[in-house]
């Protein structure tokens, strides 16, 4: 188990891991109402998309908290609004919505009962999701594991570890998974610009488990992928499509290029709730732009040339043909296709 938490529920309230501080501290900031859970959101206090859609499901189960005193009319418009408000907090990732949706049936089939109780069931429902999503991260470990030779170098990029997740990791839980499993696995992280994602958190969770981590700039992958050093890439996701097309962190469908080029097999780690068959392929996932300033400098310091135009995009679709295999908690699937999602998803 890693020596942190992603968030956690402490006196009736949420707190985060504040991953815009990291590596240099570790602070838990507390959130009280909805509200303020979607700002932190938004703010990339918490981020990953099991972990978004974790952090969403404690903030409906807070705004509950704090409405429990007030009349059933009142705690059932705070609810909407409260849904309404973590709905909108980031567009891309559809783990999101998939709690959120959860919640909401919870809290219709809690109709009848008081303010109190009905705010019992919904914090249940919260933590469930949360105890869930380590359960599967380590199937999926498991399952991912099992893909990788007993000495490897893989290559990942921006965090899909126990961050980005309520424990354990996606990307980073196989490699956790089969570290435990007495393989030895060295990983090369990409820096992940521009939000440093790979070098701020990725590098840092690695060291915390004493995992052999070597972070390069991400425009070094491709000269590392041409001298044969690496034995496989694995990123997880925040949306894949119906058709397999999957939605990650930008660079990542550059990453996924050159490991075809290359002859190097691309993993993407997903749980079941990052698949979306409603949406039919990656022309129809929206991509979040976020803020320019994240480009022209980092930190208090500026680099670009005041008043240049910048276009910050921070997620990319990499086509499913350039996908070896998903790995989810049910098993994997190879050659990710339509048929094989809807097999997969038991449609």
């Amino acid at each position: 188990m890693t020596a942190f938490h992603t968030l956690r529920w402490v006196d009736d309230s949420l707190e985060l891991l504040d991953q815009r501080l990291l590596p240099a501290r570790l602070e838990y900031p507390r959130f009280t109402n909805a509200e303020a859970v979607a700002g932190a959101i938004r703010d990339l206090v918490v981020r990953g998309a099991p972990a978004i859609g974790c952090a969403a499901a404690y903030g409906i189960a807070v705004e509950a908290r704090r409405l429990r005193g007030q009349s059933t009319g009142q705690f059932d418009a705070g609810l909407k609004q409260a849904f309404d408000v973590l709905g909108a907090s980031r567009p891309t990732a559809v783990n999101l919505q998939w709690a959120l949706d959860r919640m909401r049936r919870q809290l219709d089939g809690s109709a009848g009962l008081d303010n109190s109780a009905r705010a019992n069931v919904l914090l249940i429902a919260a933590r469930t999701i949360a105890d869930e999503d380590v359960r599967i991260n380590r199937a999926m470990g498991t399952h991912g594991a099992a893909l990788l030779p007993d000495v490897c170098c893989v290559m990942t990029h921006c965090n899909a570890g126990a961050l980005a997740t309520a424990g354990h990791g996606t990307a980073l839980g196989i490699i956790r998974s089969a570290t435990s499993a007495g393989k030895k696995i060295e990983v090369i992280v990409n820096e992940t610009r521009p939000f440093l994602q790979g070098a701020r958190l990725t590098a840092w969770e690695l060291q915390q488990d004493g995992i052999p981590v070597t972070l390069i700039a991400d425009s070094a992958a491709g000269h590392l992928m041409g001298q044969r050093s690496i034995d496989a890439v694995i990123v997880g996701a925040d949306r894949v499509a119906a058709n397999g097309d999957v939605a990650n962190k930008i660079g990542t469908y550059m990453m996924a290029v050159l490991a075809r080029r290359h002859g190097i097999p691309f993993y993407v780690a997903c749980p079941l709730s990052t698949i979306d068959p409603d949406t039919p392929d990656g022309r129809a996932i929206p991509i979040e732009e976020r803020s320019t300033g994240e480009v022209a400098g980092y930190g208090g310091m500026r680099w670009a040339p005041q008043d240049i135009r910048i276009c910050n995009p921070v997620f990319d679709v990499t086509p499913a043909e350039l996908v070896t295999a998903l790995i989810t908690e049910r098993g994997v699937l190879d050659s990710p296709s339509p048929a094989g999602i809807r097999e997969l998803l038991g449609r």
